[in-house]
C-alpha cells in the first residue's frame, strides 16, 4: 500500500489508544519524512514551533524519543496507560467522559468511527492481527479517491491533484 510500510502498520507505537491512528497523523508523517515545510505548516496550525512539531507515535515507551506536546498531555493516553490497556477498544466504559470531552469535534468524530472498527477487527482476528487489520484499514482509508495518493488525517485536499477530500474523510476542520 502506498504511503505506509508493513513495519509501520505493525507498529503498536502508532496505534493511538483513542483511535486517532498515529500513522495517518500529519505530525507523524512530517517527522517520518523529515518534511520541514510540512512541520512548519502544521506548527502554524497547532501553534507549535516547527522544531517541536514532531512525533513518532503516542504509544512510545517511556521516555519517548519524540512525542508531540499535545500527546504528552493527553488524558486519554494517560487513562489507557493507567488501566494497563493499549487502547480504548479494550475498555467497557467507552465512550467515557474523557472521550466525550475531547476538544476537537473532528477528532471526536474520528474516534467514534474508529474504535468500533478496531473492536470488530479484534473480535474477528484476535488482538494482534485485529489491531494490525485496523491500522491497515486506516491507512487504506487515507488515500485520494481521485488519484490514489496517500493523505493525512485532516487533509482538506490532495496535495498531488488538489481534489477536495475533506467531506470524503473527516470533514472540514
Amino acid at each position: 500500500m502506498t504511503g505506509w510500510t508493513e513495519k509501520e502498520i505493525e507498529d503498536k507505537q502508532l496505534m493511538a489508544p483513542c483511535g486517532l491512528y498515529c500513522g495517518v497523523c500529519g505530525v507523524y508523517i512530517a517527522t517520518r519524512d523529515k518534511n520541514d515545510k510540512f512541520k512548519k505548516a502544521l506548527g502554524n496550525l497547532y501553534g507549535t514551533p516547527p522544531e517541536k512539531t514532531e512525533c513518532l507515535g503516542c504509544m512510545q515507551p517511556d521516555p519517548p524519543e519524540k512525542l508531540y506536546s499535545y500527546c504528552q498531555l493527553c488524558d486519554i493516553r494517560s487513562c489507557v496507560l493507567s488501566k494497563n490497556y493499549y487502547s480504548c477498544h479494550q475498555c467497557e466504559q467507552w465512550p467515557c467522559q474523557t472521550i466525550e470531552s475531547f476538544g476537537l469535534k473532528t477528532g471526536l468524530d474520528v474516534m467514534k468511527r474508529t474504535i468500533p472498527i478496531w473492536r470488530e477487527c479484534v473480535s474477528k482476528e484476535g488482538d494482534e492481527n485485529g489491531s494490525m487489520a485496523w491500522a491497515r484499514s486506516e491507512c487504506k482509508r487515507y488515500h485520494c479517491s481521485s488519484c490514489g495518493s496517500p493523505l493525512f488525517r485532516g487533509a482538506q485536499k490532495c496535495r498531488n491533484c488538489n481534489h477536495v477530500v475533506a467531506d470524503e474523510l473527516d470533514g472540514s476542520l
